[in-house]
């Protein structure tokens, strides 16, 4: 590789770096937010929203440690990744059932203002993390996955808290639920075929 080429990819690096870091610090922080609002109005999709934040904080800092290792050792963390991306939707599964024995409407005005907030957390790393998701292959493609999901389900937290508004029902909770449980699926299914073929790579290349 040249020099121009090597100094480039160093450059790749750090910046991921930098946004990995930031990405991790900020869905640390608000996880505490979204699961005191969820504990106390009772929403399963908060909960569900609320384990997804603390996931992304996980994933965020295994990608910080991963980091310049070879593509199959990439690959390797990206598989453990893959199989993270699935706790929030075992979660919601539980939580949904849970609800679902005991349906009680949340309240709907702080579940559709903290959806509110989590998508502004979650726009901001989705947009941070676009920019750089080409840089660590399977790891960074699981940030970004993650982050973008997230901002799907956020939009529909708000929904189903505009919904239970007009028609008190604990159903659009548990819709919102399910989706966020679909929706993780999904993103690990992406993130395990990337890392499946970083797996598959020669050990000699990078």
């Amino acid at each position: 590789m040249s020099g121009t080429g090597l100094k480039e990819r160093h450059a790749e690096s750090a910046a991921l770096r930098r946004v990995v870091r930031w990405v991790a610090v900020l869905n640390l922080a608000y996880f505490f937010v979204e699961l005191s609002v969820a504990q106390r109005i009772g929403s399963v999709a908060l909960f569900a929203d609320s384990i997804d934040f603390l996931e992304d904080a996980s994933v965020n800092l295994l990608i910080l440690m991963a980091l310049g290792w070879s593509a199959q050792r990439r690959g390797a963390v990206g598989l453990l990744l893959a199989g993270i991306l699935l706790v929030p939707g075992l979660a919601t599964v539980w939580t949904a059932w849970q609800k679902f024995l005991l349906p009680v409407a949340p309240a709907p005005v702080p579940m559709s203002l903290t959806g509110l907030g989590a998508l502004a957390v979650n726009f901001a790393c989705a947009w941070m993390l676009a920019r750089v998701r080409h840089v660590g292959g399977s790891l960074s493609r699981a940030a970004f996955l993650s982050a973008r999901n997230d901002v799907l389900a956020n939009v529909a937290i708000m929904a189903a808290g505009g919904v239970t508004l007009l028609w008190v029902s604990a159903w659009p909770d548990l819709l919102v639920g399910a989706g966020i449980f679909l929706m993780n699926l999904d993103a690990a299914r992406e993130v395990y075929e990337v890392a499946r073929r970083e797996r598959q790579t020669p050990a000699a290349s990078p």
